[in-house]
């Protein structure tokens, strides 16, 4: 653990997680509940990174990343992903990047993509369909 970066870091997410909540606790009625607990858990952890690195980290630097295209082909695929989000829907395009990114980053087992994929959409649908009572909107397919 690096001091400087990680500080810095720990520190950001912190406060990135603290504005989330306050923002969150502005919503109406219970809507604000769950984006202000996950800003305070982003929060707290962000602190706890910061805390460790502070404590324990060491001087010397380190490198932002050990494979800068991977880090770059990730970001490109994460700016598609947003963009197609609004056209295909957010099951099918997710369900798309828990497929691809992998298999771009070089993973090779195509059954565990296809069964990553598959859990990943049905446990979203639960949590926001079922659990939450806040479904996504519908699959380019449903719309009209």
């Amino acid at each position: 653990m690096e001091r400087r970066q990680d500080t810095i870091l720990g520190v950001l997410f912190a406060a990135l997680g603290i504005s989330a909540a306050m923002q969150a606790a502005e919503y109406s009625d219970a809507t604000g509940t769950y984006p202000m607990i996950l800003g305070l858990v982003m929060a707290a952890l962000g602190l706890i990174v910061a805390g460790k690195a502070w404590l324990r980290g060491r001087g010397e630097a380190r490198p932002l990343t050990k494979h800068t295209g991977r880090a770059a082909l990730s970001v490109v695929l994460g700016a598609v992903y947003i963009a197609l989000v609004p056209i295909l829907g957010f099951y099918t395009a997710s369900a798309l990047v828990v497929i691809f990114l992998p298999a771009a980053l070089g993973f090779r087992q195509p059954i565990y993509l296809a069964l990553a994929a598959l859990i990943f959409t049905a446990v979203v649908w639960v949590v926001f369909s079922i659990l939450l009572e806040k479904p996504l909107p519908n699959e380019f397919w449903l719309a009209r």
